[in-house]
C-alpha cells in the first residue's frame, strides 16, 4: 500500500553541488546547492533563490565554477550550505580548503573537490518559483585520482554523496549497479 505525502520535493537522490564564484573584493564564495542539474549537452541550470550571495557574485561575474563534493569534504561543503555568505564574510576561509583560479571563466576552483565544471553565465530567467540561472560548460576539470585506467573519470572514483530531502541525511554514492544502454536491452527482443 502507497502512503500519501502531498506535495513536496521528495526525490532522490538530490544533488550535491557546489557553486563557486568570486565576491565584489575578489575573496571566494562556495555554496552548495541540490536544485538543478544538467539540462542540455553543455549546458547547466541552477535554481536559486535572489537573495543568495552567490546569485550576486553570478550577475557581477557572469561566471561560476560546479563542482562535486567527495565525501572526505562532507563537513566543509555542508558548512557551505548553511552559512550565508551575506551573514559571514570569511565563509571559504574558515573551511580550510584551498582554490585556484580557473583560467577560463572568472571564477574559483576548489582543488579538494574532485570533478569540476566551468561555467559562463548565458540568461537569468525570473520564473513563478524562483530565479533559474542558465550556465554553458566550458571545459570539465577532473582531479587525475577519479580516472580510469583509460584516462576516462570514473563515478566511483568521485566518492560523491547525495541529499536526502526527505530525512535530511547525506548518502554516499558509488557502487556500478548496471550498465546504461545495456541492462534493459533483453527487453527490446521480447515479442
Amino acid at each position: 500500500m502507497m502512503k500519501d505525502f502531498g506535495v513536496q520535493p521528495y526525490l532522490y537522490p538530490m544533488p550535491t553541488y557546489m557553486i563557486g564564484t568570486y565576491n565584489e573584493d575578489d575573496t571566494v564564495d562556495i555554496m552548495m546547492m541540490a536544485w538543478g542539474g544538467i539540462c542540455a549537452e553543455d549546458m547547466v541550470a541552477l535554481n536559486l533563490e535572489e537573495d543568495h550571495k552567490t546569485v550576486a557574485n553570478l550577475k557581477a561575474r557572469k561566471a561560476f565554477t560546479l563542482s562535486v563534493p567527495g565525501t572526505d569534504t562532507i563537513k566543509e561543503s555542508d558548512f557551505f550550505g548553511i552559512a550565508s555568505a551575506n551573514k559571514v564574510a570569511d565563509k571559504f576561509a574558515r573551511s580550510g580548503l584551498h582554490v585556484e583560479k580557473s583560467s577560463r571563466v572568472d571564477a574559483p576552483i576548489v582543488t579538494e573537490y574532485p570533478l569540476t565544471l566551468e561555467c559562463e553565465v548565458v540568461e537569468f530567467q525570473q520564473q513563478p518559483y524562483g530565479l533559474r540561472v542558465l550556465g554553458k560548460i566550458v571545459n570539465v576539470l577532473a582531479d587525475e585520482k577519479v580516472l580510469d585506467e583509460k584516462g576516462k573519470i570514473d563515478a566511483a572514483k568521485l566518492n560523491a554523496f547525495a541529499f536526502d530531502q526527505m530525512r535530511n541525511g547525506y548518502y554516499a554514492l558509488g557502487e556500478k549497479a548496471g550498465q546504461a544502454w545495456n541492462a534493459g536491452a533483453p527487453l527490446m527482443k521480447q515479442k
